[in-house]
């Protein structure tokens, strides 16, 4: 050690009196630039509680945490970001990556505090005074960390369409797909709006990846369709995706589909790997539609042998019967089908219960039976001339045209409804060469069909007539016609808070003449393969049934399903009711296998 480092204590002494270089206020009089990144503000009535700005954190300065005001609805998470100030670096990461817009940064950096836990705070949330700055560090609008717009879709034109039944869709290149998947933030929002909580952001990650083979046992996991999905899926997931609160959300249908497509069915075992052990039970399933054969899909994974009874000719339901081919082409379904037959589950076509098979021989032949028959009954219109012979069912002239057969629709046609059997009906009317006239009772803003098949109808020369309820069927002068009468409606504001309500204009009345009316207002089910006994004991109200825990009946062998046992009428919510249903049927026949504490065993 030398003489200067022994001396260099005394020299900082010298210092204590001299003048200081701080003061008390230094910086009192001096605001933040117009954009200075200084302490954050959030909008919590407009974040949606993605987690996006935690995980772009490098720092890990950002946590979500739940907070009571904000219970968590649909594409809310009921998260909101706590900020730690002993780790934030006021990069405003954070902001360029919000996918509401509702974080940014005042303009204020001055806060004392003697308490180091006031410096972790829920922007938005709690009290601080800068919560009303108006200036400081925002986005610009124009600017994204990920691409704003989705990859557009290659598509039919709508002349080329309306000529045949080709898929109208043709999906994404693997470039396309990769591009759409970089749009992704992995958020999970999805994951948790989905019925069948499908592990999206992990799969969207494997076409990132390259990693197809991964992406297909994603998916199995939790959906034995993702062929049929990946087309005709109703996506509640993209309504939710918080990407399209300042843009498109993440084309997630498109993008399971692309997975599919790049696997051979015949490379499914393989991937798949799903071997089975035998355990010696047996289940019967009534009904080949999504919901019965995804039952019949996770119960022969467990073990069981599994009989499928259909009363048509071929496996699929709605999706093969009432989807026309131009939306989900039987290549695709029978991708999804096949598979689950080749595990050893048995489907007996051409096999009507009640009248080939009574109901209670299945109860005593089987271990449990799953029903999932579907909605197969075309609603009433109520109204007088209904029965006339040139007014079809939607739900008819859909099969028709999937059987090959000729509906007979003639040239000129009204089609009564506004939900996706309407819309199928009426385009595929158009491909039959028809004129088509839609008249539906409220706005298209209420029509309960896909948008997108709103706006494809529109292309390909259907016209909507709006407000417009049928009041009646009369004869034509030409017994190959028929004559609706039809009047205008008012919307009117419902007091209790409901969505306005169509009321008929008597003095607006108009009759037009077609070649058929095709009736497309909704289905019903048909239960009368149960007996009046066995119907007394299920929990049936206005044609569905009410299943308890594990999609149980009060019937102890009697598990239910789908459309007949849910009111969203949806496949993806279908083959959920198949998979929860497989569950308690393992757990009811199998309890050996579980604890109170356990989770399902797969």
């Amino acid at each position: 050690m030398n003489l200067k480092d022994l001396l260099s204590p005394f020299y900082v002494w010298q210092r204590a009196f001299e003048k200081p270089y701080t003061s008390m206020r230094p910086i009192e009089e001096r605001p933040g630039s117009p954009s200075y990144r200084g302490f954050h503000i959030n909008v919590a009535d407009t974040c949606v509680g993605c987690g996006c700005c935690h995980t772009i954190c490098q720092n890990d300065a950002i946590d979500m945490v739940p907070v009571e005001k904000y219970s968590g609805n649909k594409g809310d998470s009921g998260l909101r970001p706590r900020f730690d100030y002993g780790r934030c670096c006021w990069c405003a990461l954070c902001v360029d990556m919000c996918t509401a817009g509702s974080l940014r940064l005042s303009n204020e950096y001055i806060w004392t505090s003697r308490e180091p836990a006031d410096f972790m705070f829920v922007a938005g949330v709690e009290e601080k005074h800068w919560q009303d700055n108006e200036l400081g560090y925002r986005r610009e609008k124009s600017y994204h960390l990920y691409p704003p717009r989705r990859i557009e879709m290659e598509m039919l034109s709508p002349d080329e369409s309306i000529e045949g039944f080709d898929e109208v869709v043709k999906g994404y290149d693997v470039e396309q797909a990769k591009k759409e998947a970089d749009r992704c933030i992995e958020c999970g929002m999805c994951v948790a709006t989905c019925p069948a909580h499908m592990d999206v952001p992990d799969y969207i990650k494997s076409i990132r990846d390259g990693d197809y083979d991964e992406g297909l046992r994603l998916m199995y996991r939790t959906n034995p369709f993702p062929a049929t999905c990946g087309r005709i899926c109703t996506r509640r997931c993209e309504s939710v995706c918080p990407v399209g609160l300042q843009g498109d959300s993440i084309a997630i249908r498109w993008l399971k589909r692309h997975i599919v497509d790049q696997v051979d069915a015949k490379d499914y075992a393989r991937i798949l790997n799903d071997n089975i052990e035998e355990n010696g039970k047996q289940v019967a399933v009534i009904g080949a539609g999504p919901g019965g054969l995804s039952a019949a899909y996770y119960l022969r994974k467990k073990g069981y042998e599994v009989s499928v009874y259909e009363a048509q000719d071929k496996a699929g339901g709605m999706l093969r019967y009432g989807v026309p081919g131009y939306r989900l082409p039987d290549s695709g379904l029978d991708k999804d089908i096949n598979y689950i037959v080749s595990l050893g589950v048995e489907i007996r076509n051409n096999t009507r219960i009640g009248t080939d098979i009574s109901f209670e021989s299945l109860l005593n032949d089987y271990d449990a039976v799953f029903l999932s028959t579907g909605l197969s009954v075309p609603s009433s219109m109520r109204i007088n001339g209904e029965d006339h012979p040139r007014v079809l069912s939607g739900l008819q002239v859909l099969a028709d045209a999937a059987s090959g057969r000729d509906p007979g629709i003639g040239n000129k046609v009204a089609v009564i409804g506004g939900g996706n059997v309407a819309m199928d009906a009426s385009r595929v009317s158009r491909r039959l060469g028809a004129d088509v006239t839609i008249l539906y009772r409220r706005r298209i803003s209420d029509m309960p069909a896909d948008i997108e098949e709103i706006h494809e109808a529109q292309e390909e020369a259907c016209t909507i007539v709006t407000q417009a309820i049928p009041v009646e069927i009369m004869d034509a002068p030409d017994e190959k016609q028929v004559i609706i009468k039809w009047g205008e409606a008012e919307m009117v504001q419902d007091p209790k808070g409901g969505r306005p309500r169509p009321v008929l204009q008597e003095d607006r009345m108009h009759e037009d003449t077609y070649d058929c009316i095709i009736s497309a207002i909704g289905q019903g089910s048909n239960l009368d393969y149960l007996s009046k006994e066995v119907q007394e004991q299920l929990a049936i109200e206005w044609g569905r049934f009410t299943p308890g825990e594990y999609q149980h009946t009060s019937l102890e062998k009697v598990f239910v399903g789908g459309d007949v046992a849910n009111r969203t009428a949806d496949a993806i919510s279908a083959i959920e009711d198949g998979h929860h249903a497989a569950r308690g049927i393992d757990r009811f026949l199998r309890p050996e296998m579980y604890t109170e504490l356990d989770q399902e065993i797969s």
